[in-house]
C-alpha cells in the first residue's frame, strides 16, 4: 500500500493521462469526420467526371453503389441515394480547398442537410459558417434552418450605429436576432411576463443558444439600489466577445415608447454600478410580443444608451396543410438515409480513435 502523498500523486498523474487520452480521441474523431468528408467529395468528383468523359447516365450510380457494397460490405455508406449525395456535394463544391478547410468542419450528415434543404448557396454558407463558429448539432443546425436564422440575424432594430465605436456596432447588431423564437418553453400565447421569464431560465441552455455564441448568464430579476428605491432587471447577461453586460427586458404586449426609456434608465445603472473600466458600454434588449417599427425607429433616436428591440415568438406557425399529414414516403426514406449515414461517420471514426 502506498502512502497518502503517492497516491494523491498518481491520482494527478492518471487524471493527466486521462485528459490526454480524451483530447487523444476527440482529435482523432475530427480526423475521421474530416477524412470521411474528404473521401465522398473524392468519390463525387469521379462520379461527374466519368459520367462527362463516358457519356454514364443515372443508372451507373445505381451499379457502382452495388460493387462498392460487395467491396466493402462493413461500409454502410455507399447507397445510391448517398452516392447522389456525394455527386452532388462535388458539384456543389468543385474547390477542394474549400472542402477541406471550411466543409470539412461539419460531418457529413451536416452537410448532407445543408445541401438538401437550401438551394443558394449564399444562404447555405451562411448556415455552414454559423454552425462551425457556434458548434451546431445536426438537430440544432436543422432548428436554425426551420426557424430561418438567415432572415433574422442583425434584423433588430437598433440605435448601435450611433451609440457604439466600430467594430463593436457591426458585432452588436449581428448579435440580435428579429424575431426570436421561443417554442422551445411550450407556452402559449397568453403567457404572462414573469411566467415567460421563468420558463426561459428554466431552459437557460436553450435560450442561450437561440440567443447565440458568447452570451453569460449572470441573473434574473437582478437587484439595482438607486436612491433607496429598488429596482430589477428582467435578465442580466455579460457577452463574452463584445465585453459588455446586456440587460434583456421581456414584455408581454405590443411595444411603447416607454419601453426604451426604462431601458435606458437601467443601462446608466449597470454602466455606474456594475461596469468594469475596461468593459465596453452595456446593451439594452427589449424583447416585445410586437411592435410598430416606425414609432420604435423614433423612441431609439435620442436616447443615450445602445439599445436594440426584437419581437419574440412562443409557438412556431404551422401552416394549415401541414398540421394533420403524415410523414411521406420521401420523407420516410431521407429519415432512414440520415440514419444510414450516422451509422457510417460512427463506422469511420471508430476506425480512427484508439483502442
Amino acid at each position: 500500500m502506498t502512502n497518502n502523498i503517492t497516491d494523491k500523486s498518481y491520482i494527478e498523474f492518471l487524471n493527466d493521462l486521462k485528459q490526454r487520452v480524451i483530447s487523444s480521441r476527440y482529435k482523432a474523431a475530427i480526423a475521421a469526420n474530416k477524412e470521411l468528408v474528404l473521401l465522398y467529395h473524392h468519390i463525387g468528383t469521379k462520379i461527374l467526371e466519368s459520367q462527362k468523359v463516358h457519356g454514364w447516365g443515372a443508372k451507373v450510380v445505381e451499379q457502382l453503389s452495388h460493387d462498392l457494397k460487395n467491396a466493402f460490405p462493413e461500409m454502410k455508406g455507399f447507397s445510391r441515394t448517398n452516392l447522389l449525395y456525394m455527386r452532388k456535394f462535388a458539384e456543389e463544391y468543385p474547390d477542394l480547398e474549400f472542402v477541406q478547410t471550411v466543409s470539412g468542419q461539419l460531418s457529413w450528415s451536416h452537410n448532407v442537410m445543408l445541401l438538401d434543404k437550401i438551394t443558394e448557396k449564399e444562404i447555405r454558407n451562411f448556415y455552414l459558417e454559423q454552425a462551425i463558429e457556434q458548434g451546431w448539432s445536426y438537430s440544432m443546425l436543422e432548428i436554425q434552418i426551420e426557424q430561418q436564422l438567415h432572415k433574422r440575424q442583425g434584423q433588430a432594430i437598433t440605435n448601435f450605429k450611433a451609440k457604439l465605436a466600430s467594430p463593436q456596432s457591426d458585432l452588436a447588431q449581428k448579435m440580435l436576432k428579429d424575431p426570436y423564437i421561443f417554442d422551445f418553453l411550450s407556452l402559449g400565447d397568453e403567457a404572462q411576463e414573469r411566467e415567460i421569464e421563468k420558463s426561459l431560465v428554466q431552459h437557460m441552455e436553450k435560450f442561450i443558444l437561440n440567443l447565440g455564441e458568447g452570451f453569460a448568464f449572470v441573473g434574473r430579476q437582478y437587484h439595482l439600489e438607486v436612491a433607496g428605491e429598488d429596482f430589477y432587471l428582467d435578465l442580466l447577461f455579460y457577452h463574452l466577445k463584445l465585453r459588455c453586460f446586456c440587460v434583456i427586458e421581456l414584455k408581454d404586449r405590443k411595444f411603447k415608447p416607454e419601453d426604451a426609456g426604462k431601458m435606458n434608465f437601467y443601462l446608466s445603472v449597470v454602466d455606474d454600478l456594475l461596469k468594469h473600466p475596461t468593459d465596453n458600454p452595456s446593451i439594452g434588449l427589449v424583447l416585445c410580443r410586437s411592435k410598430n417599427n416606425i414609432l420604435v425607429e423614433y423612441a431609439l433616436r435620442d436616447m443615450s444608451k445602445p439599445i436594440g428591440l426584437s419581437e419574440y415568438q412562443l409557438t412556431k406557425a404551422i401552416p394549415e396543410n401541414i398540421k394533420s399529414s403524415l410523414p411521406t414516403i420521401e420523407e420516410l426514406e431521407a429519415e432512414l438515409q440520415k440514419i444510414e449515414i450516422e451509422e457510417e461517420e460512427k463506422w469511420l471514426i471508430s476506425q480512427y480513435i484508439p483502442k
